[in-house]
């Protein structure tokens, strides 16, 4: 059962709605312009509707316009002030500014700097500020409201749920001549607008937000408001509105206002803001630490935003993907964008939680049954993360064993770890992950022999010190060794982690201090991490102070003699998300790096040649240093997913079939595995732990198929293409993951891919 908690977004469509807009389509479709009986028939029900909204809108006035949805309906609107404003421009004391607040919905300020440009009005758009808790400065509004033409708010926030003081706003617009368009998409049927009461001159509506289908929305216009049609032609709706009207849709809608108007199925303001309780109380049990976004008193009671100290919203929402609870990383309109929440940061809230946070937001039809399950299921990936040591209270923590890759903006850190002798070391720390790191070690009742930099950096000072500091009760004797400036312990040759061991290899080039730390257990070496002196598709940068650009190519040819050409590789920065590397695989898209691993370039001329390279690196797509000149690669044109029809010849194969769940344990714990039948090999190898399976992927037959899958299909795919670029040709990606995943495949029996 799906616990679908984004209901700001979008909401299934009301049984009752389906039923109308099926018997519209079937027995009543009639097009309301017709003057036969069927479209009279048609138009009554358009005329219903239309009245049955004015009645819950509490809008007996003004215009009630049928349109395909709330993004129509602001674009109606400002065309309107727009239209109207240009006629007053030339006139002295015109309007100088449009007004917006500055938690909108990016629709908004997009309508207002379209039509303020195609319009040529040169008007100022200008965002009105919000406090701590959303709302609107309604002292710089009422200071600003003289010179504004038009001004545009929210009911109610679409992200945090805060409501807007819409009488304070008002208030503060007493006396300016401004128009007002208020958002009233989330407020339909959690809030009492009161449209002809306030001073409201347009109100756009749009019905998938409130159990009606996607393509209908409402767009109300005070009576004496400007009016300019945004869509001309055969001149439905009085003229304002043109197009054939949306009759299925409205009957839909009709459904659930009428739903609405008579309370059925709707529960009631106080019966909400106990759900929001419950789930109140299930979020703070399963997430000790945890900080709500916005006044749950100010908010909607259908609507919550928080954050975890120390878990990115990418995390929780795998999370509770896998539980199936369906929660948002704030506007669905933005999601796929993963940037930190613009109203967080408009708000003024700390990055951490800008870049955190998760919106949970259920319908005002929902029942008691469907809250207690969303609350169990809330603490049970409460109880999962804490047995992953992720959680803010210890709980039965999982073998942690080899190691584990942590991503911050392409650079990477790793902990390598040992559980029998329950030693650890990290590589590369980075300042983001200090605390991660150190509740992970103690939670694992781990030692930590050592923090290690491969290299000094030329634009920051290492994290290592802070994380020496954080972890001081794990360090290996309380943290009293002598150490190197990179970390190493002196005197020391190599440090043991139980069946493992570390030893280290100078590398000067991309700076003076470069080292490669090589990994060995009883069959010998492992891994090397190499920092940034080899990256997927990229060399370290020599151009620092502290490089040292002559001694890079006899570097790389030492570390061609203690890894070999197929020596697997781990980056300090991995640009193009491909995990690990070897010499072989690089030499393939490098000629700089084939050339001097060849012995065909000397160490000056391949200085030479790497500097003409690094001129006028510019910032990466993270906006940090690029620590190397990235070349493109031929690889990534390779198909490598797998479509359903496919994988019923791959089972059939001679090779026999690998699947790999890389899912993180979090999520494994919380769902099913895909039941391909007995003939498949199944293997849980989590994508931050990918590093210690690939040499064992590589050993197969290279007729055996390796088939990644996880949620989505994304992390999936970077796992297949890594492995390709490795040289193992069978590895694939399950298309659209296992979201999009057929039960049923072409040509098999039922197979069983729930999660």
């Amino acid at each position: 059962m799906e616990i679908y908690l984004d209901a700001n977004a979008t909401t299934p469509v009301l049984a009752q709605a389906r039923a109308a807009a099926l018997a519209t389509m079937a027995d009543d479709y009639g097009n309301p312009s017709s003057i036969h009986s069927t479209g009279l028939k048609a138009r009554a029900l358009m005329d219903a509707v239309r009245g049955r909204a004015r009645r819950v809108l509490g809008a007996p006035t003004g215009q009630l316009l049928f349109v395909s949805g709330a993004t129509e309906g602001i674009q109606t609107a400002v065309l309107s002030a727009l239209g109207a404003l240009r006629e007053r421009c030339a006139a002295p004391g015109a309007p100088q500014l449009l007004l917006y607040g500055a938690t909108e919905h990016k629709a908004v300020p997009e309508a207002l700097k379209h039509w303020n440009a195609l319009l040529g009005l040169g008007l100022q758009v200008v965002a009105i500020p919000v406090g701590l808790d959303g709302r609107h400065d309604l002292g710089w509004l009422r200071d600003h409201a003289p010179r504004a033409g038009l001004v545009c708010t929210m009911a109610a926030n679409n992200e945090t749920g805060v409501i807007s003081d819409l009488d304070g706003i008002a208030a503060a617009l007493e006396g300016s001549q401004a128009l007002w368009m208020v958002d009233s998409v989330q407020a339909l049927g959690k809030l009492p607008l009161h449209l002809v009461q306030r001073r409201i001159d347009y109100a756009p509506f749009s019905g998938h937000k409130l159990y009606a289908p996607k393509g209908i929305g409402m767009l109300y216009v005070r009576e004496g408001a400007p009016f300019t049609p945004l869509l001309a032609g055969g001149g439905q709706e009085g003229a304002q509105r043109s197009g054939t009207e949306n009759m299925s849709g409205i009957a839909a809608l009709g459904a659930v206002l009428s739903a609405l108007q008579s309370g059925q199925g709707f529960k009631n303001h106080a019966t909400l803001a106990d759900y929001r309780a419950r789930l109140v109380d299930a979020l703070q049990d399963a997430f000790p630490g945890l900080v709500f976004n916005a006044p749950p008193a100010l908010c909607l009671p259908t609507t919550l935003n928080f954050s975890v100290p120390g878990l990115s919203s990418k995390l929780l929402l795998d999370l509770f993907d896998a539980a199936d609870v369906r929660v948002s990383g704030g506007s669905a309109c933005s999601a796929a964008q993963a940037k930190p929440s613009y109203v967080l940061e408009a708000m003024g809230l700390p990055a951490w939680q800008t870049a955190s946070a998760v919106r949970l937001s259920f319908g005002p039809a929902a029942d008691a049954d469907f809250i207690d399950e969303a609350c169990a299921r809330i603490r049970a990936c409460g109880e999962t993360l804490r047995d992953c040591c992720l959680g803010s209270t210890p709980g039965r923590a999982l073998p942690a064993e080899g190691v584990t890759r942590f991503v911050v903006d392409a650079a990477c850190c790793y902990l390598v770890a040992d559980e029998a002798s329950r030693r650890c070391v990290v590589i590369d720390p980075l300042p983001e992950l200090t605390e991660r790191l150190v509740q992970q070690i103690r939670c694992q009742g781990h030692t930590l022999a050592a923090v290690l930099d491969t290299h000094s950096h030329g634009d920051h000072a290492s994290s290592a010190p802070e994380l020496r500091a954080t972890a001081h009760d794990l360090l290996e004797g309380g943290g009293a060794m002598a150490l190197d400036p990179l970390g190493w312990p002196r005197g020391t040759e190599h440090i043991s982690l139980g069946a493992l061991s570390l030893t280290r290899l100078a590398l000067p080039g991309h700076t003076e201090d470069s080292t490669a730390y090589l990994l060995r257990d009883a069959q010998g070496l492992r891994m090397a991490f190499v920092g940034d002196t080899v990256m997927p598709g990229a060399l370290g940068r020599s151009d620092f102070a502290q490089s040292a650009p002559l001694a890079f190519g006899p570097s790389l040819r030492r570390l061609e003699e203690a890894v070999g050409p197929h020596g697997l590789l781990a980056p300090g920065h991995d640009y193009e998300k491909r995990v690990a590397t070897t010499l072989s695989a690089e030499c393939a898209v490098q000629p700089l790096l084939s050339r001097v691993l060849r012995g065909a370039m000397e160490a000056g001329a391949f200085a030479a040649a790497k500097s003409a390279l690094e001129q006028d690196l510019g910032l990466t797509e993270y906006q940090t240093l690029a620590c190397g000149a990235r070349v493109a690669t031929a690889v990534e044109a390779v198909p490598h997913e797998l479509e359903p029809a496919a994988l019923h010849d791959l089972l059939q194969g001679p090779g026999g079939l690998v699947l790999v769940d890389v899912r993180e344990p979090y999520e494994q714990r919380l769902s099913t595995t895909p039941d391909l039948g007995p003939n498949v090999r199944y293997q849980a190898v989590p994508m931050s732990r990918l590093l210690n399976a690939l040499p064992n992927w590589l050993a197969l037959p290279a007729e055996t198929p390796v088939l990644f899958f996880c949620r989505s299909g994304n992390r999936s795919a970077q796992a297949a293409q890594a492995l390709r670029r490795l040289g193992h040709a069978q590895a694939w990606s399950l298309a659209g993951g296992l979201a999009l995943w057929p039960k049923t495949l072409p040509g098999m029996l039922d197979i069983d891919l729930a999660i």
